[in-house]
């Protein structure tokens, strides 16, 4: 991957990931109103250690909703189901969007560099060894 295309595919990460994460944020999904607090600042600014604990466990359940998002995904495709809600696209095809929105809404919360860091990761697939065809084919490489 040259440079300018590492920059692009940063540069597009992170225009997903800000997207997403301003969607998120004004539908409310990032403010409690019964605690009238603020959920990203209770994960970087907790005020004490059971706020702590309880921003571990946000990120932790935001994790888990992404998860679900690949697992209707899988269901979906196992049962060559279409989407319920956008009826013309495949129900695999819209929960794996469902779980790219999350992963990139949640980085947006965490003010990580997404699209830096896949521009950086696919650059690292493209040269390991353990990625080429040839080392797969082993007895023993990477079947999938």
């Amino acid at each position: 991957m040259n440079h300018e295309d590492k920059n692009d595919l940063a540069s597009a990460g992170n225009f997903l990931r800000d997207r997403c994460h301003d969607a998120s944020r004004t539908a409310g999904w990032w403010y409690d109103s019964k605690m009238g607090r603020d959920l990203i600042d209770l994960i970087k600014n907790p005020i004490s250690p059971i706020e702590a604990r309880l921003g571990k466990a946000l990120v932790a359940e935001k994790l888990c909703l992404t998860h679900s998002e690949v697992s209707e995904g899988m269901e979906g495709h196992r049962k060559g189901r279409m989407d319920d809600h956008l009826p013309h696209r495949s129900m695999l095809e819209v929960e794996l969007a469902d779980a790219v929105i999350r992963i990139a809404d949640l980085a947006g919360a965490l003010g990580l560099d997404l699209g830096g860091a896949i521009a950086e990761k696919m650059a690292y697939n493209a040269v390991r060894p353990d990625h080429k065809k040839e080392a797969r084919e082993q007895a023993g490489g990477k079947a999938y």
